[in-house]
């Protein structure tokens, strides 16, 4: 299939491999660029880190290599503090020839996106870049879920994703992800931010016109900011359980991940058929390489009844390894995972372990079942 524009000169994104005192990095020449793709047949593999508590040595040393690239969140506007952070982090990934997925959160509202906001963000883009570092970002996430403050507001998201995809075009080697989170269990009512009835935003929302907003809605239509302002299509897609409200450590079903990512999943107690198959229409559909931009499995720390840990993420680690998923979702070329234990907003507020490397047994289980078509770092010309 003939690759998008913007995957087309992809030879002008490294102009030259230069030696560096930490090692080889890339250096980018001037010509505007997007996100390099791995080779053909291959998936990058990603992390996602919590910077307060770890870092990209950190969890190369426990993996044993190092992933093709990092995630991190920051506020927009960024601060000094962030750029001087993102910075010293940008030094690491250089010297192991890795890259950044930079989540910028708006939050605040989304009228923090002001020229002066896309100025700097195109200057410190372009800083990074020249260091030898492609920078993937991913605007206002989960804006079709109800938990943030950017969520569920679908004209003014678009307008802002376009002025922040402006902004990131004009440095070197940095791309635009758009990441909904995925459509299961849509409009997530309940939550501080969902869309209220008879508002524009609401009415937008519906997209059958019947009047009300729930799961017989297109949950990632309405968001969509257009093929010029988009370079990447991702879903955040986790195993929480079978029914919400979630607590029990439960083993995920055979195929889920799949059925997820084409509109298939239902269970006993859910039926979310009804949900868009995100692939086809947004990876497929429209030419674009396609993310699992975070994913995990659930283990809540505070339970000792229910499945093992290991047994759990084993389960969910092997549909994402399976070589069935790349045959079956031939765009999909990141997947990252997202190695974090936090407080969930959930009854009781327990602490849920999503991480793979912090156990060591879960770490060494994890290291043997990852497969040599998940491509690490470094990053190739």
């Amino acid at each position: 299939m003939e690759k998008p524009p913007i995957f087309r000169n992809l030879a002008l994104l490294m102009s030259v491999i230069a030696l560096t005192t930490g090692g080889l990095a890339v250096t980018f020449n001037e010509a505007p660029g997007r996100f390099p793709l791995p080779p053909a047949g291959q998936t990058y593999f990603g992390i996602q880190l919590d910077s307060e508590f770890d870092d990209v040595e950190g969890y190369a040393a426990r993996l044993g290599s190092t992933p093709a690239l990092y995630g991190r969140y920051v506020n927009f506007p960024l601060t000094a503090e962030d750029e001087y952070l993102v910075s010293n982090e940008i030094q690491d990934l250089a010297k192991n020839r890795s890259s950044l997925m930079l989540t910028i959160e708006p939050r605040k509202d989304l009228s923090v996106v002001t020229p002066q906001s896309l100025t700097d963000l195109t200057r410190a883009l372009t800083n990074w870049n020249r260091k030898g570092v492609p920078v993937m970002v991913r605007f206002a996430h989960e804006m079709n879920g109800s938990w943030y403050p950017w969520a569920q507001q679908p004209a003014a998201y678009i307008d802002k994703f376009r002025q922040v995809a402006d902004a990131v075009h004009k440095s070197p080697a940095s791309a635009m992800l758009w990441s909904p989170n995925e459509g299961g269990g849509y409009p997530f009512e309940g939550g501080p931010y969902a869309a209220r009835g008879g508002t524009p935003d609401f009415q937008a929302l519906d997209t059958n016109k019947d009047e009300k907003v729930n799961m017989d809605d297109d949950p990632y239509a309405p968001y969509w900011p257009g093929d010029d302002a988009v370079d990447w299509v991702g879903l955040s897609l986790y195993h929480f359980g079978y029914a919400y409200p979630w607590g029990e450590n439960t083993v995920p079903e055979p195929g889920k991940l799949a059925a997820k990512i084409s509109g298939m999943y239902k269970n006993p107690d859910s039926d979310q058929t009804a949900v868009p198959d995100f692939h086809a229409e947004y990876a497929a559909g429209h030419h674009k390489p396609f993310a699992i931009s975070e994913t995990a499995a659930f283990y809540n720390t505070s339970r000792s009844d229910g499945a093992p840990e290991l047994t759990i993420k084993e389960a969910w680690w092997n549909q994402l390894f399976d070589p069935d998923l790349q045959q079956r979702f031939p765009q999909l070329k990141l997947a990252v995972w997202f190695e974090f234990s936090k407080e969930e907003d959930q009854p009781g507020n327990p602490v849920i372990d999503w991480r793979t490397t912090a156990d060591p047994a879960t770490g060494e289980a994890f290291a043997q079942a990852l497969p040599n078509r998940f491509a690490m770092a470094p990053l190739k010309k």
